[in-house]
This record gives C-alpha cells, structure tokens and sequence, in this order.
C-alpha cells in the first residue's frame, strides 16, 4: 500500500509543529556558508507546506527563529531576517489558489519595521483562507510568551476587569501568540537533537514527539510521510486510561 494511502487510512494530526534544525551543518558538509543552508531550508518549508495542506492537515507551526538566536553572527541574523520576504516570494503562486494562510508567533518589537509591515500584510492578505495555516515563529520563546501572557493576566486583574480565580487554562491560552490555534498534536525536530528548546511549551504538553538525524534541508516529503505514520501508532491517552488498562 502507498505511504499517502496508509496515512489516510487513520486520524490525521491537525497541528504539527516542526523545529527547523541543521541548515547550517548541512551547508557545511557541501562546504558552503550557513546561509546556503538556510536558503535552502526555507525552499523545503514550501515543499512540506505544500504537502501537509495537501494531507488535510490545518496547522503547521514552524520554529524560525527562536529569541537566542539573536547571538548568532550578524550576516546569519540579517539573512534570516529575509524570511517574511522570502515567505512570501516562495509562496505568493499558490496562497491564493491552495487558501494558505500565514500567521506569525513571537516577539515583534526587535524584527524591524519592514518586517512588521510585511508581516502585517501576509496576515490581513491571508486572514480568509480557509486552507492550511501556516505558523511561523519568528523572534518566538516559549518562556517570554507565558511570561507576557502571565503579566497581561496580572494587569487585567490590576485593572479590575478579571478575577484570580477566574484564571484557567482557557483564560491563559487566550493570552498566547498562538491564540486561537489547536494545540500541537505532532513535535517533529530534525538534526539529531532530542531537546524542544524553548518551543511552544505550553501548546506541546500533550504533543507526540519525533525525532530524526536527517537535517531539515533533506526532509523530503517521504520522511514527512514517515513521521505522520510514526504518529498515527501512538495511543494517546492525555493522562487518561483506555477502558482496556483499567481490565
């Protein structure tokens, strides 16, 4: 049976969000600059963007950039700071045509104006889709996000115009960059490395994680493949028995 045919054959997972790692150690290999690494991870964030809106599923939240990368060198900074251009650049045949939209999670006070702009204008451009959603996560922490969310709480407290005991999962959730998006149903970090970093933690408490060495530029849509089918085996129980564990 073909992979795509096996895939439908169970419950898709509606947000997967995937840690872009290794453009930079895969660039080295071929012996070219970080940045040769990175193009080329972008060009492979349209190709599983594409699929993943083909599968059927609604969100794909991607880790960008995270709020330490800005100590990498100044040229690896400024190239990926192109990112909401090149987004759109890569995408703008197929947004409409596909009903993709984009949204972006993180911090936007240090991205610069240009960027704010454009990203601004990808949101309200794409608000109407109806197609998959890409998140992309730019300038994002997950600390920082449940720090901003915890003051934002606390001021309206402050202000009279909510109660502390009226605080819930619910109230903070509304309080995230991710709001109103499903949580994260599948992790998937390319690379090697067996760490979230600091990524959607509170969307992920209950995610499935997977974990490949095959750098993110060589993520083909067959390993995509590969990690839906590697979800659909788990039994998730979210803290939960199955009737047939209390036998």
């Amino acid at each position: 049976m073909r992979r795509r045919e096996r895939i439908f054959r169970k419950p898709l997972p509606k947000h997967v969000a995937i840690i872009l790692d290794g453009n930079g150690r895969w660039a080295k290999r071929r012996g070219q600059p970080r940045t040769y690494g990175h193009r080329h991870g972008a060009l492979n964030l349209r190709r599983i963007a594409f699929e993943a809106h083909d599968l059927g599923i609604e969100v794909l939240s991607v880790y960008a950039f995270s709020t330490e990368n800005w100590k990498r060198p100044q040229e690896e900074i400024d190239f990926l700071m192109q990112l909401p251009h090149n987004l759109r650049e890569d995408f703008k045949d197929r947004f409409k045509h596909d009903e993709i939209r984009v949204v972006f999670s993180g911090r936007r006070d240090r991205v610069g104006k240009k960027n704010k702009e454009l990203m601004a204008e990808l949101e309200e451009k794409t608000k109407d889709r109806e197609g998959l959603i890409v998140n992309v996560c730019l300038d994002y922490g997950g600390r920082h996000e449940i720090i901003e969310a915890a003051k934002s709480l606390a001021m309206a407290v402050q202000e009279g115009t909510r109660k502390p005991q009226d605080i819930d999962e619910a109230a903070i959730e509304e309080e995230l960059y991710t709001h109103p998006l499903p949580p994260v149903d599948l992790l998937i970090r390319t690379s090697g490395e067996l760490r979230i970093s600091n990524f959607l933690l509170w969307q992920s408490a209950y995610a499935e994680f997977y974990f490949t060495k095959v750098h993110w530029p060589a993520f083909s849509v067959r390993r995509f493949h590969k990690a839906i089918l590697s979800y659909q085996k788990r039994d998730r129980k979210f803290g939960g028995l199955k009737r047939s564990d209390h036998q």
